[in-house]
């Protein structure tokens, strides 16, 4: 017998947000791999692109700043997105890449794990 498991949903990682539309933007996020939904994000100074926050990086994306509402496919070129960028709670258990200095970052943004 197969098992399958099913991915994490777009925004399944949100326990709650701000009213409307305002905890998400529409962003650009740097060509690379797939990136699945609740990937912390970092912001690449030089370009103005999110990418994966790297903790080791020295490009900007040392620094957590968002988390990607939906997956995206692997991609050459730059591809748009949603981010939740403010005001909201989230999910430490559904969100990739997170770690205490991230965790810190994020609540500068008023993103607050739970």
């Amino acid at each position: 017998m197969t098992i399958k498991k099913e991915p994490i949903h777009a925004g399944e990682f949100l326990l709650s947000e701000g009213a409307g539309n305002i905890s998400r933007e529409t962003i650009n996020v740097a060509a690379g791999p797939a990136l699945m939904s609740g990937q912390v994000l970092g912001l690449v100074t030089a370009s103005g692109e999110f990418a994966p926050y790297d903790p080791a990086a020295d490009d900007g994306t040392q620094t957590a700043v968002a988390i990607l509402f939906a997956p995206l496919g692997e991609s050459d070129i730059v591809r748009r997105g949603r981010a939740v960028v403010r005001l909201a709670e989230v999910s430490e258990v559904h969100l990739t890449g997170l770690d205490p200095e991230a965790e810190t970052d994020l609540a500068n943004h008023f993103l607050i794990v739970r």
